[in-house]
Parts: structure tokens; C-alpha cells; sequence
């Protein structure tokens, strides 16, 4: 029997598992393939703390643009090959719910690589982590004590249906505890120039794990170069042996056309958050353009909150797509300089 995983509002401002509808997983070698097809290119300005003040180029191209900014919370973006195209809603840490998970994959990954189809070493599910998938107080998978499953099913069960549980057996199984695993998060955050962020927890349970927008966007163009990492973001489904039913991504925007990731997050405290990727064709070229949005009707209910960023990142992909080839072209057509 197959079972579907369907979110419900989180009692105190818990994120619990998201509904998406159905749609063909996207496998690996696709989502690679694609990429070492067209290839992106890199973005500018490398991983600088160069928050909301973009280059000269990318201020020409955000000033041809009239993007729909959320007029709460923080929303930060990027183009590839451009650059910043601003943000908006100040650089005050907030609460970042289960975005939080992008670095416990990315630190998890840079830790333990994975290539190609490759799975990883099997991990065996403690006590902990199958007591956790009984809790009826924050989003988990469905896993037993004892069961081993791959180091790459792990991420799947992590970054889709975003299981608090599966992120503190990873910590667990990287570092020992969670507490060791959460100090290499901070030393993967500061090497990537992300001087607002504070990780407490793998998860993202925790409020006192807070970010920017910016910052979050550095993770997002790191994220994106891992293979497996933005291969797994892409999936709109999977199954995992021994887990019963099919395994819906949270992240409802990967039924729209060009969008290829990367992870939602939400509770009371944190509001609804969303870290995006999405392609934008011009011509026959593609280019990157990556994005996040906090804050999104906070201290209301987490599945408010997450519909709320949900929509909104929606919009804006929904303008980029429409307007930044145009935009990109200048209005004498000729094409902007990254």
C-alpha cells in the first residue's frame, strides 16, 4: 500500500512533513547530465560577504526588472555570470527553520563524498533516531531501529520530507554527537564568508539557529556545485527501501517548469522559508539564478508561513523568467557584461 505524506499546521512552530503532487523523480544522471550539457556559469564575486549592494552590471540589469519582492521578511538573489541582483528586508539574523538541513548535507557531503551513483556506506538507525519518527511535534521520517540504510537514502530522507530525526543520526554518525557536528557547521559557514550565521542544531529545530537571507545565498551557490547535493534537491519524489510509501519533496515549486531545487523550511518563530534554484532560458543558453526568502508570515502557523514563501518565491521566478532575458539584452540589445 502506498502511503502519502501530507502536512498539517505544526503545533509549536514544528515543521512536519510537506504535501507536494505527483511527478516523475529526477534522477541523478539527469539532473547531471544536464548540467555537464549546457554547463553554468560560475557566479561573480566569488563567496564575499558583498551582501545588498550589487555590481554595476547587475544593477543595471535589476533596474530593467520590476521584481515582486515579499514585503516582509528577507529575500536575497542572484544570477549566474551577473551577480546580485539585491535584496531586500535588512541583514538581521533570523530563524531559519529546516533550511538549516542544506548545511548539515553539504558538511555531511564535504565529509563523506559521494560520486556519481555512488551510496555511500550503509548506516544503521539508532534508538534515538527511530524514537524520534514517532514524534507528533516536528517533521521525521519513518525509519526503525536497527534498519540500515544507505549514506545517500539518508540525504533523501533529509533534505525531501525534511526529517529532523535523520538530520541529528547524520551528526551522530558523522561526529559522534550532534553538539561535534554542529561545530563543524559553524567552520563550514565561516569558510564560506556567511559572518551572520549561527548554527545550535542539525535540524533547524532549533530557534536559536539564525541567518540572513545573504548569507543563505552563499550556501545556495556552494550547494550547487555538490552533485549529489543538487541532483537530491530536484527530486520531486522518491522511495526508499524499508520506508513505507512514496516520499514527496516539500518543495511544491519543482512542478513549475526550470525550478530544480533546493529546500523549504517553516515554524512559528521562523515563519516560512525557502531556499530556491531555478533555471531562466535565453535563447538557446540557460543561466542559474538562485534565491531565498525568510521570514514569511512569521509568529502565524508554519504551513501559513510555508505557503506564504512558497508563493512568493514563486512569483519572482515567475518574473525572472518572464523579464531577465530582456533585461540581460539592455535596451539598446546589446548584452550586459558580467
Amino acid at each position: 500500500m502506498e502511503v502519502r505524506w501530507t502536512r498539517a499546521a505544526a503545533p509549536e512552530g514544528k515543521e512536519h512533513p510537506g504535501r507536494g503532487r505527483r511527478g516523475a523523480v529526477w534522477a541523478s544522471a539527469a539532473v547531471l547530465g544536464v548540467v555537464g550539457a549546457g554547463g553554468w556559469l560560475g557566479f561573480t564575486g566569488g563567496d564575499r560577504d558583498n551582501g545588498s549592494a550589487p555590481a554595476p552590471q547587475a544593477a543595471a540589469v535589476a533596474a530593467r526588472m520590476d521584481l515582486p519582492w515579499p514585503r516582509e521578511g528577507q529575500t536575497s538573489i542572484e544570477v549566474e555570470g551577473v551577480g546580485s541582483l539585491g535584496s531586500r528586508g535588512g541583514r538581521e539574523p533570523v530563524p531559519i527553520a529546516s533550511v538549516t538541513k542544506v548545511m548539515t548535507a553539504y558538511v555531511i557531503l564535504k565529509e563523506h563524498p559521494l560520486k556519481g551513483g555512488a551510496k555511500g556506506p550503509g548506516i544503521t538507525v539508532d534508538a534515538a533516531a527511530a524514537q524520534e519518527a514517532h514524534s507528533l511535534s516536528e517533521s521525521s521520517a519513518p525509519v526503525r531501529e536497527g534498519q540500515r540504510l544507505t549514506q545517500r537514502e539518508l540525504l533523501e530522507l533529509l533534505l525531501l520530507p525534511s526529517g529532523n530525526n535523520v538530520a541529528r543520526l547524520l551528526a551522530r554518525w558523522d561526529a559522534g554527537s550532534q553538539d561535534a557536528f554542529v561545530v563543524k557547521m559553524n567552520r563550514a559557514a565561516a569558510g564560506l564568508g556567511m559572518t551572520r550565521t549561527t548554527y545550535t542544531g542539525a535540524s533547524g529545530l532549533e530557534t536559536t539557529t539564525r541567518s540572513t537571507a545573504d548569507d543563505q545565498l552563499k550556501l545556495a551557490r556552494r550547494a550547487m556545485r555538490e552533485p549529489v547535493l543538487r541532483a537530491i534537491v530536484a527530486m520531486r519524489e522518491t522511495t526508499v527501501p524499508g520506508v513505507p510509501g512514496t516520499i514527496t519533496n516539500s518543495n511544491r515549486l519543482l512542478d513549475r517548469p526550470g525550478v530544480i531545487g533546493l529546500k523549504t523550511g517553516s515554524g512559528t518563530a521562523a515563519g516560512g522559508n525557502l531556499m530556491w534554484a531555478a533555471e531562466v532560458r535565453s535563447g538557446t543558453a540557460r543561466r542559474l539564478v538562485l534565491g531565498v526568502v525568510l521570514g514569511q508570515r512569521a509568529d502565524t502557523t508554519p504551513a501559513e508561513g510555508l505557503r506564504a514563501a512558497l508563493e512568493n518565491s514563486g512569483r519572482l521566478i515567475d518574473a525572472l523568467q518572464k523579464d531577465l532575458p530582456a533585461a540581460l539584452a539592455g535596451r539598446d540589445g546589446k548584452p550586459v557584461r558580467a
